[in-house]
This record gives C-alpha cells, structure tokens and sequence, in this order.
C-alpha cells in the first residue's frame, strides 16, 4: 500500500488535521495497525515485538467517532513510546506511560474541538492523571458520536427514586432505582425480582415512572 493509499484509510478514521503525523508515527516504527470491529472489552490495544511476532502491533475499534478515535489511538501510542523508552517492566498505566499519553495529546491538541481542547488542558495540568478529568473528557467526546442525542448523558443519579431504567451499555435487564448508599444505588430487578448495586454514575436510558 502506497503511504497516499495509507493516508486515505487513515483520513475514514481521523480527523483529517491528524492523518499526516499519525501516518508518520506508524511509519517510523513500521507499527501493524490493526482497524478492528466494535470490542466490548476494549477500544484498542498495543503489542510490543515479540518472537513470533517481530513488529509493534496498535489495534483500534473503528466504531468510533474521529475525535474518540484519535484518542485511543494516542493512548496505544503512548504505550509504543514507553516500550521504547522503558521496555515492559513497568506498570501499564504507570507514570512513564502518563507522561507520554500526556506530551501526545499535547502535540496533538489542535486537532480537537474546543470543548475537547480545554479539557485536555486541564487533563494534562499535572501528574498523576486526574481520574475524574479523564471520565469528563471521555464522556465529552461521545457528543461527537454520529446518533448522539443529550439524552445520551443520563445517569442513575440525576433520577427520582422509583424510576424504571435500564443501563444503557447493557440494556437487555430493566431495573427500578429503589434508595441510594453512598455512590451506589439499590435497584430492583424487574425480570427476577432481585436486588442489585448500580453505580449512581452509571448512563441509564429511562422507561417510566412509579413507585415500587
């Protein structure tokens, strides 16, 4: 595949003020990228060269919106750069990792939005990560989902007691929010009749109103 061809695929993935240096990037490391189908258990995910397996490896999801995409995708380079800098006896999400998610969403913080762009600032103020700017940022960037909708952005939390709902990651089970404990909320199962703990930060999809 020619690099113009390269790019091409790159730019049905990326915005488009990123394909030229993330092109760059994979070539200079000659990293397989691996676009795969939508992953429930991740996003993406880098391989460092192995045996059997002489070659840096970045696998992304390419469900995702540019800007998410984008994201994951300097997240799995970040890792490449801290293999290279400190090989695999460090922890995965360590402080040498941080540092490098860190400079990469720098060197890349013109190709966000604005609303994007201030959380990263702040996001990358300081290490360790703030876990909570993390989860905003995260959560920002599915506004950029192609079906997103506001509504999209209801949690556990923002509803009365009595509430019937149903987690929106997985909406096959219909629940009723019945009293909260701390961050957590007691809900009734309305297909079995059991109780469970549900994060009060959890995105719900609301069905109706009542009381149990």
């Amino acid at each position: 595949m020619s690099p113009e061809e390269y790019k091409a695929v790159l730019a049905k993935y990326l915005p488009a003020t990123a394909v030229d240096s993330v092109y760059d990037f994979l070539d200079r490391y000659k990293v397989f990228l691996h676009i795969t189908r939508k992953r429930t258990s991740k996003l993406g995910d880098y391989r460092w060269p192995q045996p059997r397996h002489n070659y840096h490896e970045i696998s992304v999801n390419g469900d995702m919106n540019p800007y998410k995409f984008l994201q994951v995708m300097l997240h799995e380079m970040a890792h490449l750069n801290t293999y290279q800098r400190h090989g695999n006896d460090i922890q995965p999400h360590g402080h040498e990792w941080q540092e490098e998610y860190r400079q990469l969403l720098r060197q890349y913080l013109s190709c966000f939005p604005d609303d994007i762009v201030a959380l990263i600032t702040q996001y990358t103020s300081r290490i360790p990560l703030s876990r909570t700017l993390e989860k905003q940022f995260d959560e920002q960037l599915r506004h950029y989902d192609p079906n997103y909708t506001p509504s999209d952005d209801l949690t556990l939390d923002q509803l009365p007691p009595g509430t019937a709902f149903r987690i929106a990651s997985k909406p096959h089970k219909p629940f009723r929010s019945l009293e909260k404990r701390r961050t957590r909320w007691i809900c009734l199962g309305l297909d079995d009749n059991k109780k469970y703990l549900v994060s009060g930060s959890a995105r719900v999809v609301v069905e109706g109103r009542g009381k149990n």
